[in-house]
């Protein structure tokens, strides 16, 4: 049997991880050849996807991420009860990268980027610290490490020091039921889905969009995610979280998707837009390069000018952009992915 460790699971707070979690426990659901069992915090009995599960009241209930450490760490200083839950799977996975509790069967560990090396000067250094402690414990632990792309992948030998021969690279899928082409015209609006974190460039691409709307005044910029604060340039138009029926609609009537990202271990969100058939203009950063091909208009992310070159790009020849991002984003599925999950699983059977 495979077990699924998701007790450092908050709801709605882990971003990326948790979404791509939730694709691939849905795809091994729908045709996953392999026992399992699914270990879930107090606070996400529903989390498992469709998969058997199984409510791990032991684990201390988390709604926030100051409570997520004090959960992690009681977890640490009290271990025997959570390993006696995990002590029947013959393999034990840990999406969520933080290996709690620690087992003695062999594990693998999803590792989604090492930003906090990366960009030591976005974090703080009790989150360095944090990291430090759990996410290269994990990793360093663990028999196999699955990374969603070749850059996390050369970044995480370079880095951490480990074994190539340990990794995997399977990128994240796509729920193409969900993100599709659809009808709707498209409106005189890009779109920029990201919570406002540091790495997420928001105020270069303000610049930028002053540049654009010089030239197109009827433009606007729709923002999504949390951390909106403050007041906005012109133009622009914050709506905060959205659900994803709201969020595929933006895809579909958007004039473009701009992703200035600074850095990224994948880049769910430029898939999802493809698929939807919305033009891509994104960072030229090795992750986007990397998912996107040629795809999309790309642009050096610190260049206010160079961004607003790639967005008249795409605007000046959306069907192009359209066309082959369709095309791309097929290659992307939950299906191959979780396919390719149950290939590690079975090396460590």
């Amino acid at each position: 049997m495979i077990g699924i460790a998701l007790l450092t699971l908050v709801p709605g707070e882990l971003g990326g991880s948790e979404s791509a979690t939730g694709g691939l426990l849905r795809a091994l659901a729908d045709g996953g050849t392999l026992p399992y069992r699914v270990f879930l915090p107090p606070v996400a009995p529903d989390a498992a996807e469709g998969l058997p599960s199984e409510l791990v009241p032991e684990y201390r209930p988390a709604h926030t991420i100051p409570q997520r450490l004090l959960a992690m760490g009681w977890a640490v200083a009290r271990p025997r009860p959570l390993r006696r839950r995990l002590a029947a799977p013959d393999v034990v996975h840990y999406p969520l990268t933080i290996r709690i509790p620690t087992v003695t069967t062999p594990s693998v560990v999803t590792l989604h980027d090492l930003q906090h090396l990366d960009l030591p000067a976005l974090f703080s250094r009790g989150e360095r610290t944090f990291r430090a402690a759990f996410w290269h414990r994990s990793v360093r632990g663990a028999q196999r490490i699955i990374t969603p792309s070749t850059f996390v992948r050369e970044r995480t030998v370079a880095l951490l020091g480990i074994d190539s021969a340990r990794i995997r690279v399977i990128p994240h899928g796509i729920d193409h039921v969900r993100f599709s082409p659809g009808g709707e015209n498209r409106e005189p609006f890009l779109l920029y889905p990201a919570r406002r974190w540091p790495h997420k460039n928001h105020e270069r691409l303000f610049e930028a969009f002053a540049l654009l709307r010089r030239e197109r005044p009827e433009l606007r910029l729709v923002l999504t995610g949390g951390g909106h604060s403050g007041t906005t340039p012109e133009g622009v138009e914050v709506r905060g979280h959205v659900s994803l029926d709201e969020l595929v609609s933006l895809y579909r009537r958007a004039a473009a998707l701009v992703f200035p990202s600074l850095y990224e271990g994948f880049g769910q969100p430029v898939l999802e837009a493809m698929a939807c058939g919305c033009p891509v203009a994104c960072s030229a950063i090795p992750a986007l390069a990397e998912v996107a091909g040629n795809a999309a208009a790309t642009f050096a992310p610190d260049d206010a000018e160079s961004i607003a070159a790639a967005v008249r790009d795409v605007l000046a020849d959306p069907k192009r952009f359209r066309e082959r991002g369709v095309e791309r984003a097929a290659q992307f599925t939950w299906t191959r992915a979780a396919a390719q999950y149950e290939s590690v699983y079975r090396e460590l059977l």
